[in-house]
């Protein structure tokens, strides 16, 4: 059986990519999985951990990129394995591909990437699972083209992540229309924590809006998302990538408690 469908079997929630922007070192991954994995087994929360073993899309050039690609892969690995719970990580080149995917479960496709034919191909050919996220500049209805040239390479194993539309040059909307459009494509997840971004400010240090994760949530389950996106961090402040919009560890297991409870509601009136 699939990892994915072995993994939700049972479960009538949502599913939950969760984990930390980067891999920054072995205690820290273990940590967030371990508080992550108590907090959606009692919901029943179908989990994926997420953790990018390099962040190569930076805006500044002292910016922090990673730990080192073997180091950070192997605790990627690490974390499947003492948790028994499937793993996901960004590639950025076509090279990434087959490196990483011994690794991990999902293979991510970052959303200034998403059209780059050659990456999704080499990420599909894998037979690992494809999580596509939506470009800023795309609209829901292009996100077909992408989806297909996964399953067009033998892959249908793939998923979408809308992580807001740039409006203007500084913020980031999320258009609740393009869920049952992208739904209707690929099983389709939100990112409650990117899509509240506040890129491109002068600092060169991405900024965010972090008290509005639990509204973008709410209404992302009420849209009828699949699955939720979102980065934690036991101390967001001292993240050392994209801090300014992560939600604080501690703060998880509230969120999700009532997120399923939403869930639940909608499954009842849908």
């Amino acid at each position: 059986m699939k990892v994915f469908e072995a993994h939700r079997k049972g479960s009538d929630q949502f599913f939950l990519l969760a984990g930390p922007c980067v891999i920054e070192g072995e205690d820290m991954a273990l940590r967030i999985a371990e508080h992550l994995v108590h907090n959606t087994e009692e919901l029943k929360i179908p989990f994926i951990f997420k953790g990018s073993f390099k962040k190569a899309n930076r805006s500044r050039m002292d910016s922090f990129t990673g730990i080192g690609n073997d180091k950070a892969l192997k605790i990627l690995q690490k974390v499947g394995q003492t948790f028994s719970i499937p793993t996901m990580t960004d590639i950025h080149e076509t090279t990434d591909a087959d490196m990483v995917a011994p690794y991990v479960d999902v293979l991510q496709i970052p959303a200034f990437l998403v059209r780059q034919t050659d990456l999704v191909v080499a990420a599909a050919n894998t037979g690992k699972y494809v999580n596509l996220k939506k470009g800023q500049f795309m609209s829901p209805e292009s996100m077909e083209h992408a989806v297909r040239k996964v399953t067009n390479s033998g892959n249908d194993n793939v998923w979408i992540t809308d992580r807001g539309t740039m409006f203007g040059y500084q913020d980031m909307v999320v258009d609740f229309r393009g869920i049952p459009v992208m739904k209707s494509f690929a099983p389709t997840i939100l990112d409650v924590t990117h899509s509240l971004q506040q890129p491109n400010q002068t600092s060169g240090v991405t900024g965010g809006r972090p008290e509005l994760i639990e509204t973008m949530a709410r209404a992302g389950i009420a849209a009828g998302v699949d699955g939720l996106f979102m980065e934690t961090h036991h101390d967001p402040s001292s993240a050392k990538s994209d801090g300014a919009n992560m939600l604080p560890l501690g703060q998880v297991a509230g969120l999700l408690n009532r997120l399923a409870k939403l869930r639940e509601v909608i499954n009842q009136i849908s």
